[in-house]
């Protein structure tokens, strides 16, 4: 059985009745999902997503409005119409996401002068936020993968390829990258930003294909991420993992970006309960800081005997190092 982990943050001492306080997460449920739909009509009746201070304005108020765990908010509770809008929500920010980092990735690469630009990825403003990310993954798969992987693929990498570049440079120094993306601009742009490091440029690849297309050579890969936006719909992702279930090597590891409670409202939901057949979920982890991103880890099954050989194939010899102060602070559930 897989752990579901997560941090607890106690926002009061205070005692109140069952029904008190049932009524008073009632009314903050009513309260979050009445500002997320303000915030949704806004942002529908914006001219153009591209970045202005208006769309950043109003996406960075959605942000806030969706971090906080409380009141918790259980997606398949709310009502048709809501339901609707979190869809048509959900695709804006996929929209708003990928003309931000086009923006940015042009930007660093149109201004670098000559110089490397990736050592300017900080201008990007949540730069930070994929630095957590990054090292967060890096430290759940390390409690799984106990070799450093050869070849890791990331489907739905985008103009500006940040996971990948943060994991490269900052945990897999020695690893090959394949970044999976349909649109050929987003590549062609990745692929410009990172030309110019010399490391990188020869260990980051970059294939513009639908993911469902794909077959041949995702058995190759030790660990395959799969980005939030990659399938919005709840269909639409679980013909993705399904595809990557038949196609990935038994052993593998399949790293999934979701999302828990109010974040739904931003990125799409993985039930790791329903969605992962043909897979071992490992553990889920919701952070509860400025990380937006739930993530899961899980494994292809089977794994027998007679395919330890196979899997063992996969890997090198060498240890990935834990950071242990990260994996410290996860919290199992058993636990609380």
């Amino acid at each position: 059985m897989f752990h579901e982990l997560y941090v607890l943050k106690s926002n009061s001492e205070e005692h109140h009745s069952p029904h008190s306080v049932d009524i008073m997460v009632c009314q903050e449920q009513e309260a979050l999902v009445n500002k997320v739909l303000d915030l949704y009509h806004k942002i529908s009746s914006l001219d153009t997503l591209k970045p202005s201070q208006d769309v950043d304005t109003l996406f960075t108020q959605l942000v806030r409005t969706c971090i906080p765990h409380t009141p918790f908010i259980d997606i398949t509770k709310l009502s048709t119409t809501v339901q609707e809008a979190r869809s048509n929500l959900i695709r804006l920010c996929a929209e708003a996401e990928s003309l931000l980092e086009m923006h940015y990735s042009a930007l660093l690469v149109s201004s670098s002068s000559g110089e490397n630009p990736l050592g300017r990825l900080h201008v990007f403003p949540y730069y930070s936020n994929y630095l957590k990310l990054s090292s967060l993954e890096f430290n759940i798969l390390s409690q799984h993968c106990q070799a450093v992987p050869t070849k890791i693929a990331f489907v739905g990498s985008g103009p500006l390829p940040l996971t990948s570049i943060v994991l490269a440079t900052n945990h897999f120094p020695s690893t090959t990258f394949h970044n999976y993306d349909i649109d050929a601009l987003a590549n062609s742009m990745a692929k410009a930003l990172v030309s110019s490091d010399h490391d990188l440029s020869k260990r980051m690849v970059f294939h513009t294909s639908d993911i469902l297309d794909v077959s041949h050579g995702l058995n190759e890969f030790n660990v395959v991420f799969l980005a939030a936006l990659v399938g919005m719909k709840n269909e639409e992702k679980k013909k993705v993992i399904d595809h990557l279930g038949k196609y990935m090597a038994p052993g593998a590891f399949l790293m999934v970006r979701s999302a828990y409670s109010a974040r739904a409202f931003l990125y799409p939901v993985v039930n790791p309960s329903f969605d992962l057949k043909g897979f071992e979920v490992l553990s889920v982890f919701h952070p509860t800081d400025e990380v937006i991103n739930s993530v899961v880890i899980a494994r292809k099954c089977p794994i027998t005997s007679t395919s330890s050989k196979e899997v063992q194939s996969l890997f090198n010899n060498n240890n990935l190092l834990i950071n242990g102060n990260m994996i410290e602070e996860l919290v199992t559930e058993e636990q609380l």
